[in-house]
């Protein structure tokens, strides 16, 4: 995962603060000195790494901080606050046309993800806004681009123009834009041309069609794994072309992240999108305050609870907190919430959003094998269902059964078991809001004060739901 490195490095510098109950200027001189290596390390631009220590270190060593109760913690919030800053405050999002179709020209280098962006900002459009898009087709250069965002198209059930690789692409965006007025689509993204780099041939081309369409955002896609790289493409593309937005791919991979630190202030246009991951649900809004969540290690909760939120039918979600509580919780729904977990990506990567686990020594080279959870679903699968209904139906005789049913050695069952009853007795105390011996998970630091208001975020929005279906209820009535 990106910023992995540059995670570590902040939090050894800052937490050699945190050992100190008072620290001088020289200390904060020190612990700058580390965070500047840090993040040119993680390849983010001179400038930006100039711009952002200064802006630290003269914050920093106010008598504000060095005189307070907790400097260290003090430091972790001006270091936060300059990150969000870098990066941009707030989220920026898709910029909508009065009328319809709202035009989106995607535009990059081949190979950053462009034609598989379109297919997924499609998808986030058409899940989320009920929007019915077009998608155009006007890379006839690069081999099967064409034929890729056909596949996409049929794979999201979005439909794709498209005249072959023999027609110019002007021409294509021109037939294409006159479909998407007559079938009123509300959307219409053009996937055009890339080059392995920038040249005159198709920066033309993409200022023609510019000029043609007159598109409402311009949206840049570039390959977070490129690092200093992605930061001059994007100034060449914005340069010749005013775009309006960034979307960062691969920030799942082995990066640094420089890129995400520094496109913002190096071009002063935003990142609106960011992807992480493979599938074509895997493109998120960016919010710098997230991003800088977890860049210090913090987490990322909000981002945690969307996913569940998204990959999660809200009915079953009432269904299942009413039997935490009731502490029915059984084996069918176990085997439920392991396929909604792994929905949601790799488990490593679900854990490191819970804020003190990203860089928890404990999870340093945590990984989730598939078969262990299929081994696990093996188990499962060789009770009955009236085992897997009433888990303490679960004696020895049975547990021996269900051991060899599996193909699994009787003390997995019994850890598994065991573990499973540990898991709901503590689901059904967090359900009815007792979160007492859970402090240890987080701690007591910032990182465990941002874990708790998380928790409230969670429990304030269950009791607004709640309060909105009584209102409804009423009402019929």
């Amino acid at each position: 995962m990106a910023f992995e490195g540059l995670t570590e490095r902040l939090q050894n510098a800052i937490g050699k603060l945190r050992r100190k109950g008072k620290i001088s200027e020289n200390d904060v001189k020190e612990v700058m000195r580390e965070i500047r290596l840090a993040l040119l390390e993680a390849d983010v631009n001179f400038g930006v790494v100039k711009d952002f220590v200064k802006n630290v270190r003269t914050r920093a060593v106010g008598a504000e901080v060095l005189e307070s109760l907790t400097p260290a913690q003090q430091i972790v919030k001006i270091v936060n606050e300059e990150l969000i800053k870098v990066m941009g405050e707030d989220e920026v999002l898709l910029n909508k046309s009065p009328k319809i179709p709202t035009v989106i020209m995607m535009v990059g280098l081949q190979g950053a993800g462009k034609t598989t962006t379109a297919g997924k900002l499609a998808l986030k459009l058409k899940n989320e806004q009920n929007a019915r898009p077009l998608m155009i087709a006007a890379d006839v250069y690069r081999p099967a681009a064409v034929d890729q965002l056909k596949i996409l198209g049929q794979d999201i059930d979005v439909p794709v123009f498209e005249l072959g690789t023999d027609v110019d692409p002007i021409e294509i965006v021109r037939q294409g834009m006159a479909l998407a007025k007559e079938q009123k689509n509300d959307y219409v993204l053009i996937d055009t041309a890339g080059r392995l780099q920038i040249d005159e041939a198709l920066m033309d081309e993409l200022v023609n069609i510019k000029q043609l369409v007159q598109p409402d955002e311009i949206l840049l896609t570039v390959d977070a794994m490129t690092g200093q790289n992605a930061v001059e493409v994007a100034k060449g593309f914005n340069d010749q072309l005013d775009v309006t937005g960034i979307v960062l791919t691969k920030l799942d991979g082995d990066t640094r992240g420089g890129a995400a630190l520094s496109i913002r202030a190096v071009t002063g246009k935003p990142i609106k999108f960011i992807g992480q991951g493979e599938k074509l649900t895997d493109l998120d809004i960016f919010y710098p305050e997230r991003m800088a969540s977890r860049i210090l290690g913090m987490g990322d909760m909000l981002t945690l609870i969307e996913k569940a939120q998204r990959d999660y039918d809200e009915q079953k979600a009432l269904e299942l907190q009413e039997k935490m509580r009731e502490n029915s919780f059984d084996f069918n729904d176990f085997l439920d919430q392991m396929q909604q977990v792994q929905n949601m990506g790799p488990l490593e990567d679900v854990i490191k959003m819970i804020p003190g686990m990203a860089n928890n020594p404990a999870l340093k080279n945590f990984q989730v094998d598939p078969k262990d959870i299929e081994r696990t679903k093996a188990i499962v699968y060789s009770m009955t269902p009236q085992e897997r209904e009433d888990p303490d139906l679960l004696n020895p005789s049975r547990r021996r059964r269900i051991a060899a049913g599996s193909g699994r050695p009787i003390q997995e069952v019994n850890r598994m078991i065991k573990q499973f009853k540990q898991m709901r007795e503590m689901m059904q105390k967090m359900s009815n809001g007792n979160f007492a011996g859970m402090e240890g998970l987080f701690g007591n630091g910032l990182q465990g004060k941002l874990a708790k208001m998380s928790m409230n975020k969670m429990m304030r929005d269950n009791k607004k739901r709640k309060l909105k279906r009584l209102k409804k209820a009423r009402k019929r009535k």
